[in-house]
């Protein structure tokens, strides 16, 4: 017995046991303070649904060896254009969501295309490429968002040129995810939709893993001189990853968009990539090994910590913004910690 728990301890990790130990600590802490935990928990579920396709990108890339996709911001931008497209259509509801995924995905599959070749030429230094392409991209858009031709109000500043830097979904498809069939159970508010949409995206992405596509990308990913001697090609392998990595990161900002309420423009996806990094790395993946697992159990955690933790810090630091550097300090403590672990280390 005694050998099974050491072993089950060893391969989950000390560290992650304690970021976990931590998280119940804290929920322990906000109810007795009296906080009300199921609106906390109600939050958290939402912010799970929200962040989860965000952190599932992360998954092919992974598998096919290229490593973290700190490229990330590329997909988001072109989720942001899919979205807007459907603004400037006019699409409310459901309609207005359905249309903003199928806009993003034929654009975030072309840059995907471009970024996989380009993975494809700098092997051994995707993730610091990767990180150059998605500050670079982010950058050149804050020129592209001054000459995108939109012409919705919703969308355009009403004097001078460029888009707005938010743009609120209030009379297009705001939350249209997280209030259908959501119900209450006292004060915990579950969003069954939103939840629904990230759980059936986790399944195709299962199901696209066990396909030949899916398997040869993971054969790349596991001994790409095996995969190639087996008759894989690996470049293709890896461009079809890049592919599926950018448009789920599409996918994914739309439905952070649509649970926030806003599309928020020029520098704001800039660090959106590291919180996603963090997050599936606290789930249980490294740099070369990552399951859908890692994904819904990281992005609970990593979210609940950010959540839960400053409303708590607020009542303990009543005075002055203490409780805000209590914040940075465990949102970007735990990504520093998650970033350490991306060699796979427990």
């Amino acid at each position: 017995m005694k050998e099974k728990l050491r072993h089950a301890i060893k391969n989950i990790g000390i560290p992650r046991i304690i970021i976990v130990s931590l998280l119940v600590v804290i929920y322990v802490a906000a109810y007795v303070l009296k906080l009300n935990v199921p609106s906390l928990l109600s939050d958290n579920l939402v912010r799970m649904g929200m962040n989860g396709i965000l952190v599932l990108a992360m998954v092919p890339g992974i598998l096919a060896g290229t490593g973290l996709n700190f490229g990330l911001p590329l997909g988001i931008i072109c989720g942001i254009i899919g979205g807007l497209i459907s603004i400037e259509l006019k699409l409310t509801g459901i309609a207005g969501f359905i249309v903003a995924v199928l806009a993003s995905i034929p654009i975030s599959m072309i840059a995907g295309y471009l970024y996989g070749k380009l993975l494809n030429r700098v092997k051994g230094s995707e993730m610091m490429v990767g990180t150059y392409v998605g500050f670079s991209v982010v950058s050149l858009m804050c020129i592209g968002w001054l000459i995108l031709p939109f012409k919705s109000d919703s969308i355009r500043w009403p004097i001078g040129q460029g888009l707005r830097t938010t743009i609120a979904l209030t009379d297009y498809y705001d939350k249209v995810l997280n209030n259908f069939l959501s119900f209450k159970v006292g004060d915990l508010s579950v969003p069954t939709g939103l939840l629904l949409f990230f759980f059936a995206v986790c399944f195709i992405v299962h199901l696209f893993l066990r396909s030949k596509v899916g398997l040869a990308i993971k054969a790349t990913g596991s001994n790409n001189k095996f995969a190639k001697a087996s008759g894989i090609d690996v470049d293709r392998s890896r461009l079809a990853a890049t592919i599926l990595s950018t448009s789920l990161g599409a996918i994914g900002i739309i439905v952070y968009a649509q649970s926030y309420g806003f599309f928020q423009l020029y520098t704001a996806p800039l660090m959106m990539g590291f919180g996603a990094v963090a997050a599936i790395l606290l789930g249980g993946a490294s740099a070369n090994n990552a399951k859908i697992v890692h994904v819904i159990f990281g992005v609970f955690i990593f979210q609940g910590l950010l959540l839960v933790a400053l409303p708590v810090a607020n009542v303990i630091f009543p005075q002055g913004n203490l409780s805000e550097v209590m914040r940075v300090i465990v949102q970007y403590g735990i990504i520093l910690y998650a970033l350490t672990k991306a060699g796979g280390g427990q």
